[in-house]
């Protein structure tokens, strides 16, 4: 028989390895934090990381490819008869719904993304993507292609509108993060269903 290994049990799950990294990134900041750390504190090998993430950015951004593809299923199946922004503001905040307990988890996910500089180059292809699924929808229900001036506009301006929700939140710890995306994408309808 083996001696079980001393110090903490190692990750099974991709969301324990990221509240590993998150935390290691909240003290140890993200620059100076390596793959290797974040390895050795989940107790998992570099190579196991390498399996759940393709990067130490990736890890950051959690299981957000399984969230857009929820986003875009749902808003698939929106009724035509419902307004293109009520499609579009109910799909956007069943995207950023966050499970019981996982909010402290998430603020430190979002001020990673929005104030490290590594981070924001990065997240300028998962913005993209985010949009893409925005302005596909909107192209669908405005009768346009999806690189038309007006769905792509539709992107732009509810990612905008989350991300000043988002740097909302984070600033003033107590608001309801839900509570403050759906002001921001109802105001951004106000003036796009208008």
């Amino acid at each position: 028989m083996t001696e079980p290994r001393p110090g903490r049990p190692a990750v099974t799950s991709r969301a324990q390895l990221e509240q590993v990294a998150l935390a290691l990134f909240a003290s140890r900041g993200f620059e100076a934090t390596t793959v290797e750390d974040v390895a050795a504190a989940a107790g998992i090998g570099r190579r196991t990381f390498f399996r759940y993430y393709a990067s130490k950015n990736d890890v950051v951004w959690g299981n957000f490819e399984s969230g857009l593809q929820d986003m875009r299923q749902l808003l698939a199946a929106s009724p035509d008869d419902v307004p293109l922004m009520e499609s579009l503001r109910t799909a956007v905040l069943a995207f950023n719904r966050l499970d019981a307990g996982a909010e402290p988890w998430h603020r430190q996910r979002m001020a990673l993304i929005l104030h490290v500089p590594a981070l924001q180059a990065h997240s300028t292809l998962r913005y993209a993507a985010w949009r893409d699924v925005v302005a596909e929808h909107a192209a669908r229900r405005l009768g346009l292609p999806p690189r038309a001036l007006r769905p792509r506009l539709v992107g732009y301006a509810l990612l905008g509108a989350a991300v000043a929700a988002y740097e909302q939140w984070l600033e003033e710890p107590g608001h309801d993060l839900e509570a403050l995306l759906d002001e921001a994408v109802r105001t951004v309808a106000r003036g796009l269903d208008a």
